[in-house]
């Protein structure tokens, strides 16, 4: 098994069918089929990603 998001085996299990990826540093989840990834946020919650919404890029120097 690889990370969803960034293809990576260097991940763990975290609880009944959790996982971190340590590639990049997201959190997973897999139930069947479906698979939901968050991202970890600076107090330890959980913030799920939407897979089908664009990212958005911020340019260096910019405000």
């Amino acid at each position: 098994m690889r990370c969803p998001h960034c293809n990576s085996r260097d991940y763990g299990k975290i609880g009944a069918n959790q996982f971190y990826c340590w590639g990049c540093f997201m959190e997973f989840s897999i139930s069947g089929d479906d698979v939901r990834m968050f991202e970890v946020a600076e107090d330890g919650s959980l913030v799920a990603v939407d897979p089908l919404s664009p990212t958005m890029e911020f340019e260096a120097g910019t405000a």
